[in-house]
């Protein structure tokens, strides 16, 4: 069998790689970079992926790499704290959110896979072009190197090239929020209940990622407001966290420099159509999620098990078709949708908050919402399990990993 071509190593590709090859299908796995050691933004692992991991005999395992629980999910409001998520609530093994750096995880899930014969890993692979033939890719180029596919499958993210390439252009839907991110020490005497915050005040807020050894800052900007950060330099950040995360005080300082700094220009857009004959988009390729409520990882990886259900047994049966691909992204239009509206919504009231001079916190009728019974637990659930999350079909492995 021509095996499938994943371009792009993030959380989605590495998984469904890892699945088509679990499920005995010849895959390579063409990752830019020469490794995955480097920082990225996102480091949450939901209870719905910890669950399908728990599903594939790797929890366990995975969760003996140092990583941090997080059982809550807080606003902290001029008008005080709001705690809109309790996953210690949840009927599941893994009531918490695991904040692990992403790399870790990307390192453990490839070297599993690399157990695996149907698994190839080609690092410092960048993709230059597409293979065509009568309108169908049947390949791609690397360097001078050209690689036939069964399928390309594009999970290179927000920046893809393979989407790029294929001519299938993403639609911005209007995120209004830039996002500077940096690491602060954690402490033995940090808050026990501090988990995933987000602290608000006047024109700006702070979110905050528990980890093992550091807490991940990330500084909200206004759209395009990096130029007037970098003129003001890192004194209106240090004095924020002084006021409204006071606790973080005595190491404020510690951010002296905005190369210190990484920006995250805050996006949320779709492809109208994941695919093309004989190619298919998955994770922030096919639609980019804003890092608000953590939930880019959770899609990408619900986006793969979707993927994995479909094209499995078509591959299985002699190849994929147009009818696989346009169910795939039937399978998984629908809760895309749905998350970013939701996060539409929420940049849409900073703005609005901002037009005021108002300080960006959410509504305060929220208050007695989330006091009420039950609602924290099913707000956890809609979060740690996003809407229509897929289940992996029985039988769609064939290969047991080794104990």
């Amino acid at each position: 069998m021509t095996p499938v071509r994943v371009v792009g190593g993030g959380p989605g590709g590495m998984l469904l790689a890892y699945l088509l090859a679990r499920a005995g299908v010849p895959v390579t796995l063409l990752e830019a970079h020469r490794d995955f050691d480097r920082r990225f933004r996102g480091d949450s692992l939901h209870p719905w992926t910890l669950e399908l991991l728990d599903e594939l005999g790797l929890a366990d395992e995975l969760l003996r790499l140092p990583h941090f629980p997080a059982r809550y999910f807080r606003f902290h409001t001029p008008a005080g704290t709001l705690t809109p998520a309790d996953y210690g609530a949840l009927d599941s093994r893994f009531p918490y959110v695991a904040l692990m750096p992403q790399a870790r995880f990307l390192d453990f899930l490839a070297a599993k896979a690399a157990e695996l014969p149907a698994f190839e890993l080609r690092t410092s692979a960048r993709v230059s072009g597409l293979v065509e033939e009568h309108g169908v890719v049947t390949g791609v180029r690397v360097g001078d190197e050209e690689l036939p596919a069964s399928l390309v499958v594009g999970a290179d993210g927000r920046f893809s090239k393979v989407r790029a390439l294929a001519g299938l252009p993403a639609r911005s839907l209007g995120a209004q929020t830039d996002i500077l991110w940096f690491s602060l020490p954690r402490r033995p005497d940090d808050p026990p209940e501090a988990d995933v915050d987000l602290y608000f005040g006047a024109d700006h807020y702070v979110g905050l990622l528990g980890g093992p050894e550091d807490w991940q800052v990330g500084w909200s900007l206004p759209k395009g407001g990096f130029a007037a950060a970098r003129e003001a330099g890192v004194e209106p950040i240090r004095s924020f966290l002084r006021t409204h995360v006071p606790w973080l005080a005595d190491r404020a300082d510690l951010l002296t420099d905005l190369r210190q700094t990484t920006l995250l220009s805050v996006d949320i857009a779709r492809v109208d159509r994941w695919w093309r004959p004989g190619l298919l988009l998955i994770g922030d390729a096919a639609h980019v999620i804003s890092p608000v409520g953590g939930n880019g990882i959770l899609m990408a990886l619900q986006d793969a098990v979707a993927a994995a259900n479909r094209l499995v047994p078509a591959l299985r049966a002699g190849g994929v078709h147009e009818t696989d691909l346009i169910a795939v992204q039937a399978d998984r239009e629908a809760a895309i949708r749905t998350v970013q509206a939701q996060q539409v919504r929420t940049e849409q009231r900073v703005v609005k908050a901002r037009q005021r001079d108002r300080a960006i916190a959410p509504p305060p009728a929220l208050r007695w919402v989330f006091a009420l019974p039950g609602v924290r637990a099913r707000a956890a659930r809609g979060n740690a399990y996003g809407p229509n999350p897929p289940a992996l079909e029985p039988g769609v492995l064939a290969v047991r990993p080794t104990p």
